[in-house]
């Protein structure tokens, strides 16, 4: 398995991926499914290109499959510029129970240790996501509130937990 930041050249995989995560797990994400097929490989490349060291996303590859990935972005505010965020944590089905999500969150996270004055990185996880939440919980983030009802997945209200890890 290897990881390594996403490029230019990886956006027809992660266009993909994306949309497999979100129709797979749609109570997982804020985005839909419908919403992503609007957005355009130009738009994605935009974003891998344009991101520097502060906005980037890490995919994991089996042979040239790319299986998992993670974003983080800074926030762009002066006042929040101390904070940043995990976004798409997602393994494809074939991959999860291998590690791949520990080491995928581990890269993000040593990149954004990096950068100078962040103190510390946000997510949310939502309340059916127990996987997810073990595996940030073992990477040190802490439960710091709930937000009911944050999705609306059909008819179904899905709650969303935040969590932050300090440096």
């Amino acid at each position: 398995m290897e990881t390594r930041r996403l490029a230019e050249r990886d956006v027809e995989a992660l266009w993909k991926l994306r949309l497999q995560a979100l129709e797979s797990v749609p109570e997982a994400f804020g985005e839909s499914a419908e919403e992503h097929r609007q957005t355009s490989l130009e738009a994605i490349a935009n974003r891998l290109r344009d991101g520097g060291d502060e906005n980037f996303v890490i995919g994991a590859f089996a042979g040239s499959d790319l299986v998992g990935m993670v974003g983080f972005y800074r926030e762009l505010r002066l006042k929040r510029r101390h904070t940043g965020g995990i976004w798409g944590m997602f393994v494809a089905p074939s991959c999860r129970g291998q590690g791949v999500g520990a080491v995928l969150l581990q890269e993000a996270l040593t990149r954004a240790r990096a950068i100078p004055g962040l103190r510390s990185v946000h997510l949310s996880v939502t309340a059916n996501q127990a996987a997810a939440r073990r595996l940030y919980l073992s990477a040190g983030f802490r439960s710091y509130g709930t937000k009911p009802e944050a999705l609306m997945v059909g008819d179904r209200y899905i709650d969303e937990e935040h969590m932050i890890l300090k440096f």
